[in-house]
């Protein structure tokens, strides 16, 4: 595992405590800056957290975008899911914000569910992979989206549609190209490679169905960058336009650095998780507390290394100015973290008791979101 001053960002992999500011360098994208955050809080009508408190950070092309639609040039959004095990916090995180973008431009989304790269990269047979995306489609689903305008791309039933585009991706694309973003090597199965194009497909796809070239915004985690690297490098050679992308930071799990992640589950919030497991949860987690309540009481707590405090970044505190009431007072001393994470836990209970009862009428309506061609015919 990588010390506290190294990290590793890939599409598969994230390791170490990630310094977003160096990984914006890096990746070669952009800040979103204070003048980007204006347009989309006007045009929304009001502020989401995840972008004034700045978790949805960095961007490609955005005001490029924003440009084209204030011409009067709609977009669509796209953004997708790996079905290889449950729905955790992190994952909500950024279907919240697509939801949140959907509702203030009106805006078509496409998610893609990656079946066959799971089938590529986990120890799982296909009829395993086929329940979690029926379930993870729904968990997508309980956040809201619009029926109307939006479509589910699951990939094994989408082939016939996806194959074309992903094929001229393809061709256009070297192995060495697809070696220096994703780091295959000899060992890698042949099926990744060509995977990059059918994750770049949909990029394209509804300005082939729509037959006229719209503009794409892909909101993702940062660590999914690279496959759009690939999309923008193509996309010229096809006619089309560079996907727009907005990123967004990890949501940490309970322990001491890293990542949300399903492979350590006693540090991860699950949306199946009931609120006796969350509480356990949290209770158990790593803080930026003193060791005794004495010291903290003296010499405060550290609020910028402790998971307790970034729940409340994310989606838990009710207002800025409430988060920053509560950073004031664990750094002076006046805030315990028994009686924090009390708080904490009850707000993500109750989030994660009211997401279990959408997800439950989401279940039935998986089928009405899946993609299919004739509708665009």
């Amino acid at each position: 595992m990588p010390d506290q001053k190294q990290f590793v960002v890939t599409p598969w992999k994230v390791e170490g405590a990630v310094d977003y500011e160096k990984l914006v360098k890096d990746f070669g994208t952009q800040l979103i800056d204070d003048r980007l955050r204006a347009r989309i809080t006007k045009k929304a009508g009001f502020s989401n957290p995840l972008l004034s408190r700045r978790v949805f950070y960095s961007h490609r092309d955005l005001g490029w975008l924003l440009d084209m639609y204030d011409k009067g040039e709609e977009f669509f959004l796209y953004t997708g899911r790996g079905p290889s095990g449950g729905t955790h916090l992190g994952h909500i995180i950024p279907y919240t914000f697509n939801k949140y973008l959907q509702d203030a431009y009106d805006a078509e989304l496409w998610f893609q569910v990656t079946d066959d790269e799971k089938y590529l990269v986990k120890e799982l047979e296909q009829e395993e992979i086929s329940e979690f995306a029926r379930q993870n489609i729904a968990d997508f689903i309980a956040c809201g989206f619009d029926p109307k305008k939006t479509h589910v791309l699951l990939d094994s039933q989408c082939i016939k549609t996806l194959y074309p585009i992903a094929l001229k991706i393809a061709k256009r694309t070297t192995f060495s190209t697809a070696k220096a973003v994703f780091g295959f090597t000899n060992e890698t199965n042949v099926g990744l490679p060509f995977f990059t194009a059918l994750q770049a497909a949909p990029c394209f796809l509804p300005s082939v169905l729509h037959k006229r070239n719209i503009p794409c915004l892909i909101p993702a985690a940062i660590d999914q960058d690279p496959y759009w690297r690939i999309a923008r490098d193509v996309a010229p050679k096809l006619g089309f336009h560079k996907p727009a992308a907005i990123h967004c930071k990890f949501i940490s799990g309970l322990g001491k650095g890293g990542k949300m992640s399903s492979s350590e589950p006693e540090t991860t919030i699950f949306m199946d998780d009931s609120p006796t497991v969350i509480k356990q949860k949290v209770m158990r987690s790593f803080t930026g507390g003193a060791p005794t309540e004495e010291q903290q009481r003296l010499e405060g707590g550290d609020p910028s290394i402790c998971p307790v405090y970034s729940y409340y970044t994310y989606l838990f505190a009710k207002s800025d100015a409430e988060l920053q009431k509560i950073f004031d007072e664990c750094e002076e001393g006046e805030l315990m973290c028994g009686p924090d994470k009390t708080r904490l836990a009850g707000r993500v209970a109750a989030f994660v008791s009211d997401f279990q009862k959408k997800k439950q009428k989401a279940l039935k309506r998986v089928d009405d979101f899946l993609f299919r061609e004739e509708d665009f015919t």
